[in-house]
């Protein structure tokens, strides 16, 4: 397949639809959307990312500190049998909201720092934090006795699973907190805090902007679509499932490993997850210089999921924003989700950065 700009790309099959029941069906309408999703949800969820948690029996909240603009708290969660805690802090602007919220659990990384929350704060916009690592560690070894595993012990969801649960568990936080806005909470994450973030806001309806940042294979990457930068095979490529599974198998679900090296087989494709947020918000947030992370494959799926806000008469809560750079989440990446809640609040519609083709001559995979 001629790829003319991107030659050296390697174009491993298209992408399936998304408007086809598993039957053979076409989706036609936003009512047979709702069940074809329901049936993406039942089955493609399980294989990419070995299912997710159960829903928790117990949900305590215990604050730690309550102060003017900070409040810390303890989540005690889990089975009447077995519970696990961790923490959550909440940056509160001045004055009494309700505040539309963005939260992380990139709480191991240091991304979301004091700029960032200022900035955030001085917009009327609340930063939530926790450490997802504390629900399942992140240490390159497929051990999953602590955390969450602890308590849901003999599954198979992965950390990525794992983690996700834990966005779902602060969402359950923030919509009891009288000075935060639920109808407007925005989760981010970064490379494999980003992968967890798609995930948590395809399966969750209450957060209302999903934005993963530099997310690449198995976020908002594409199996089918490998970027490569020159025909040498030493120089920049993209991240592979078999990249992934040599390195961190803990972060997928145990049945993908069966499409390693025949991708083109796959039932789904990103898109497929991507598509799980219509008509809520997504923004994706990619870097042209974060080869590994395959942003023009990224725009591939983003470009096929689109269809279904399309669809649903939504597009323009379907958006992705490209910078110059690499592998990193940075200050503007965080402005232009806040500029998306500013946009979104106030009914405007977003600039045309939100939906600009970022990359001329690429011919869709689908």
């Amino acid at each position: 397949m001629d790829q003319y700009p991107y030659k050296h790309d390697i174009v491993l099959g298209k992408l399936p639809d998304l408007f086809k029941f598993e039957n053979g069906q076409p989706v036609l309408n936003a009512e047979d959307w709702k069940k074809r999703r329901k049936e993406i949800l039942d089955s493609i969820i399980d294989l990419e990312y070995g299912g997710l948690p159960p829903k928790p029996e117990v949900f305590e909240v215990e604050t730690l500190h309550q102060g003017k603009a900070i409040v810390s708290y303890r989540i005690k969660t889990g089975t009447n049998e077995k519970t696990m805690t961790f923490t959550m802090q909440l940056y509160l602007p001045d004055g009494n909201g309700p505040w539309p919220v963005v939260l992380t659990g990139d709480g191991c990384y240091r991304k979301c720092e004091t700029e960032v929350i200022n900035e955030a704060l001085s917009r009327g916009i609340a930063v939530a934090k926790f450490n997802r690592v504390e629900l399942a560690h992140d240490m390159y070894n497929t051990e999953r006795k602590t955390g969450l595993y602890a308590v849901y012990p003999g599954q198979s969801y992965s950390a990525i699973s794992a983690w996700a649960w834990g966005y779902h568990r602060c969402v359950d936080l923030l919509t009891r907190c009288e000075k935060i806005d639920s109808n407007h909470i925005a989760i981010t994450g970064h490379s494999r805090g980003g992968k967890t973030v798609l995930l948590a806001g395809a399966t969750d309806e209450r957060i209302q902007y999903t934005n993963p940042n530099n997310s690449g294979a198995h976020g908002c990457g594409c199996y089918r679509y490998v970027q490569r930068e020159t025909d040498s095979p030493k120089d920049k490529v993209s991240e592979t499932m078999a990249d992934l599974f040599r390195a961190v198998p803990y972060w997928m679900g145990p049945k993908l490993r069966e499409y390693m090296g025949k991708e083109e087989t796959l039932p789904h494709d990103m898109h497929f997850i991507k598509a799980l947020v219509a008509p809520r918000c997504f923004l994706q947030t990619d870097a042209f210089g974060d080869v590994w992370a395959n942003p023009r494959g990224s725009f591939q799926t983003y470009l096929a999921a689109k269809k279904v806000w399309e669809l649903l008469d939504a597009r323009d809560n379907c958006a992705a924003v490209y910078r110059e750079g690499g592998h990193d989440h940075t200050f503007d990446d965080f402005c232009v989700l806040f500029d998306m809640i500013d946009a979104k609040r106030n009914g405007k519609p977003l600039p045309p950065k939100y939906h600009a083709n970022y990359f001329p001559g690429l011919k869709p995979i689908f």
